[in-house]
């Protein structure tokens, strides 16, 4: 059995040798950080991580979860910077694609310092990790100037698609309500010219012809016919019975089972009136010689 003197020795040998070896950490840690502070207020905020990575010698277990602390963030923002890096690539690209005026003399974003600061984080695994934290925070800067200008290019662009959207709906507005009233007037000019009784005759005519199978020879006693009721006016009205109308209808308002416009509009009242013909009469020719023989029809 060894006495508890027997030990003295080798203990304090061990001793002697964990205290110089954390001494020198620490001053390495001095130095480094005195070093980084002249080249860089940048680097030299990773001045006391570095000074804990070179502690780690003596004392590994304290610092590993530091370290990976570390390299966790690194590659967080390096992630978060290449998302930044495509997002300046697809604002730009979008900006140029619509063509539009954004309302700003300068849409380009400039990604010197991101790129570089990507590039460098990039070399993680290249780097000492005592220049990591600073890298890191080179990069993060970088990062958060560029996507500023990014949701500054993407305020304006928002802006300004959603004028354009508002100045082509106006746009297209004011054509329907152009076309609109083109139609509107088309129709009463063709009204109008309709309404004539040239313009009755032409289209009884078309009518006969297309509804009834009435050539020439049918037409021709329609238009005796009606000239003798109404002079194919649309506006006649005989005040001994109420007849209305071209075709003379009794009482008029039977016209307006072919239009609720039986009153204006002389198509109506032919329509009603041929109607009539072929069911009372078959033809106009028959209703033509009816009229002849008792002056009506």
């Amino acid at each position: 059995m060894h006495s508890e003197s027997s030990f003295t020795p080798a203990r304090r040998r061990r001793r002697r040798f964990l205290v110089p070896t954390v001494a020198a950490g620490a001053a390495l840690g001095i130095a480094v950080t005195a070093g980084l502070t002249l080249a860089s207020p940048t680097l030299a905020a990773a001045a006391p991580l570095a000074a804990s990575a070179i502690a780690s010698v003596a004392a590994p277990e304290a610092t590993a979860a530091s370290l990976r602390d570390i390299r966790v963030d690194a590659q967080s923002t390096l992630l978060a910077a290449r998302v930044a890096m495509t997002e300046a690539t697809a604002v730009t690209d979008d900006i140029g694609a619509t063509g539009l005026d954004i309302g700003l003399p300068d849409t380009s974003i400039d990604t010197a310092a991101l790129d570089e600061a990507t590039d460098r984080l990039s070399k993680l695994d290249l780097v000492p990790m005592i220049l990591v934290p600073g890298l890191t925070a080179d990069a993060a800067r970088a990062t958060a100037q560029t996507s500023s200008r990014i949701a500054e290019l993407r305020e304006h662009l928002d802006a300004a698609k959603a004028q354009k959207a508002a100045d082509d709906a106006a746009a297209a507005a004011a054509a329907a309500a152009a076309e609109a009233q083109r139609q509107a007037e088309a129709a009463a000019a063709a009204l109008a010219a309709a309404n004539t009784p040239d313009g009755a005759k032409a289209t009884a005519r078309q009518m006969a012809a297309s509804k009834y199978g009435w050539g020439d020879g049918q037409f021709s006693c329609l238009e005796s016919l009606w000239n003798k009721e109404s002079g194919w006016n649309y506006q006649a009205y005989n005040n001994n019975g109420g007849a209305t109308g071209i075709p003379q209808s009794l009482p008029g308002n039977k016209m307006s089972s072919f239009g609720a416009d039986w009153q204006t509009n002389a198509a109506t009242q032919i329509a009603w009136g041929l109607d009539y013909i072929s069911r009372s009469y078959g033809s106009p020719c028959a209703a033509w010689g009816h009229s002849q023989s008792v002056n009506w029809y």
